[in-house]
């Protein structure tokens, strides 16, 4: 089966001209991922410019919140961990970090450490919801702008390593289910902060049997086990036995045939699964799937932080790439 790269590039740019859709202003809560997602996928397809460069820069700076200091989804919405690492994200992406006065990034750095709480762990928001999530979220934007230090380092680890199951999964907290997108989160944010030796060799192979047991007869990967699969978790679980090198612990085949099913060869974009609706996420994350798997045609993306490896670079701590 093919990838329909021109009708994935079309989906996505026709997906900011639907402004006068119902649908469009529902979704005012996810427009920074939503911005961010789009343009990583079309990072990927080699076809960032895409994109009008000056007006996304300009959306991201409105999305800046001054009382806080973190970033918003859209103007005038509450700033969140998760929102302020695509804003980062967005501007590292086009080299425009300089877009931010050092007064700025004083500030977003104070709004993403005023989020850490005293057991290491950090809450989204001031609403209080903790998840490992936002422990790989604040790192990743820590260290984005290079504001990484130990005492944020050192406690959000030990709260990370405390979520680790016996069954090779991570939870949202200790004690917490284990899921794939949280062994992302939890082991992704131990590379970005170089402590994947904090890891022993038995956990790390316990971590990847765990992920290679979600390949489905499908084909496609689930999160959990008994759950159907999901393209996302094509990047949730490739990019995590990538980060401890065990990439080759799944069926590349059998698993590219099921993100490929999952394409709308017409109007370009990838579902979560055969015959579902596309949305932008999973077309990301299905692109993203695909590039680690070395997909002719496609970018390389940083299995950690999700952006193209010509941009991580920059920034990027962890030795093995």
């Amino acid at each position: 089966m093919q990838l329909y790269i021109n009708e994935h590039i079309k989906y996505i740019k026709s997906l900011d001209k639907k402004q006068q859709d119902y649908e469009y202003w529902l979704t005012e809560h996810l427009r920074l991922n939503g911005i961010y997602w789009g343009l990583t996928a079309l990072c990927c397809l080699d076809a960032s410019d895409v994109f009008d460069r000056d007006e996304v820069i300009e959306f991201v700076k409105s999305c800046w919140d001054s009382e806080t200091g973190g970033f918003s989804a859209y103007k005038d919405h509450d700033a969140h961990l998760v929102t302020t690492l695509s804003a980062l994200q967005i501007l590292a992406t086009y080299d425009a970090l300089h877009e931010l006065s050092d007064t700025e990034v004083d500030a977003c750095v104070e709004f993403i450490k005023g989020n850490q709480l005293a057991d290491g762990s950090f809450q989204g928001d001031r609403f209080g919801e903790v998840d490992t999530r936002f422990s790989y979220t604040a790192l990743s934007s820590l260290s984005i702008l290079g504001r990484l230090t130990p005492e944020v380092v050192d406690p959000a680890v030990e709260f990370i390593k405390r979520c680790y199951n016996f069954d090779g999964g991570f939870g949202l907290c200790p004690g917490a289910e284990s899921h794939a997108a949280q062994a992302f989160t939890c082991v992704g944010a131990l590379a970005i902060v170089n402590r994947l030796s904090d890891l022993t060799e038995e956990q790390i192979t316990t971590i990847a049997c765990w992920l290679c047991e979600r390949q489905v007869p499908e084909g496609g990967l689930n999160g959990r086990p008994n759950k159907l699969p999901d393209v996302c978790y094509s990047w949730w679980v490739l990019s995590t036995l990538a980060i401890i090198d065990r990439l080759d612990w799944v069926d590349h085949g059998e698993l590219r045939k099921f993100i490929l099913k999952s394409q709308d060869p017409k109007e370009g974009g990838i579902s979560d699964r055969p015959d579902n609706e596309v949305d932008v996420f999973h077309t990301l994350f299905g692109l993203a799937g695909l590039s680690l798997m070395g997909f002719d045609g496609l970018i390389p993306l940083d299995p950690v932080y999700c952006m193209p490896l010509s941009v991580t670079t920059k920034f990027r701590k962890y030795p093995y790439i």
